[in-house]
């Protein structure tokens, strides 16, 4: 049960209880490394940042967006109301808002009356990180969505899609908050680099970068995996200066099914 303070409590509090928080506490939510970005999914870790804990549930997305408001609790960046996945006394996870742009702005969490400290955080024009199993394993899915796992291992040449966040601007441009519709490629799609095992897949490999439809802040690029790859191969993606950590990849060295890729191949590019 969320807890509800009487409005006369609020005023009792003082610096010990209001949010606590700083700049090196603010990490990309895929990798809970450094890393910020316009549309990026952020964690804040912290204490008092709530109440009470409250993840997004679907009657709070009206119009498509995300709420504002979970528990009491706000979060601004550079003044502007960000959107929420989800609050608790210690974490906090919500979507920069896309139509920010690089550069260094301030960042603060209001919680039912009481501010806590502004901090300087900088955004970066993209912050790529991928999101990591419980095993530490990349989260990756074959063509047909079932999650890549040892039991049902990648293979060279197959079709997979990543899931990634901090890959920046879109095109068509996401409003703040809202769920992808349709599909939108990034801009800086050319700075894109997916590599496995420290080597760039040839960029006509690459056959989508951008938003996954029906969600906020989460990205997808749908490739074709190199004919080298083996058990313990790791994949990392790499825009301009900016790279995720490499994880390893649940992979087997058997050769494909040639037919299969094929009509997998040939769906991806109609």
């Amino acid at each position: 049960m969320l807890a509800v303070l009487p409005p006369g409590l609020l005023l009792a509090e003082g610096p010990d209880t209001a949010p606590s928080y700083s700049a090196a506490s603010i990490v990309n939510s895929a990798s809970s490394e450094p890393g910020l970005s316009p549309n990026g999914l952020v964690s804040i870790y912290g204490t008092n940042l709530s109440w009470g804990e409250r993840a997004v549930l679907e009657s709070d997305i009206h119009d498509g967006r995300l709420p504002t408001v979970l528990s009491g609790v706000r979060v601004y960046v550079a003044g502007i109301l960000s959107h929420l996945y989800y609050v608790s006394p210690r974490q906090i996870n919500f979507l920069v808002p896309a139509n920010l742009l690089e550069g260094e702005c301030d960042l603060w969490v209001f919680r039912q009356g009481i501010v806590g400290q502004k901090v300087r955080i900088r955004l970066l024009n993209a912050a790529p990180a991928l999101f990591p199993q419980a095993d530490g394993t990349l989260i990756a899915t074959h063509a047909d969505n079932r999650v890549i796992t040892w039991e049902a291992p990648a293979v060279p040449g197959e079709i997979i899609v990543l899931y990634a966040a901090g890959l920046g601007q879109t095109s068509p441009r996401v409003s703040p908050g809202r769920l992808a519709e349709l599909a939108a490629r990034i801009q800086k799609v050319d700075d894109l680099e997916v590599l496995v095992d420290g080597e760039p897949v040839d960029r006509g490999s690459i056959y989508y970068a951008g938003l996954t439809p029906g969600s906020a802040g989460l990205y997808q690029i749908n490739f074709r995996l190199p004919s080298h790859l083996r058990e313990g191969s790791r994949i990392q993606i790499r825009m301009g200066e900016q790279a995720s950590a490499a994880l390893e990849i649940p992979a087997s060295s058997r050769p494909p099914d040639t037919a299969a890729t094929g009509a997998v191949s040939a769906a991806f590019n109609k």
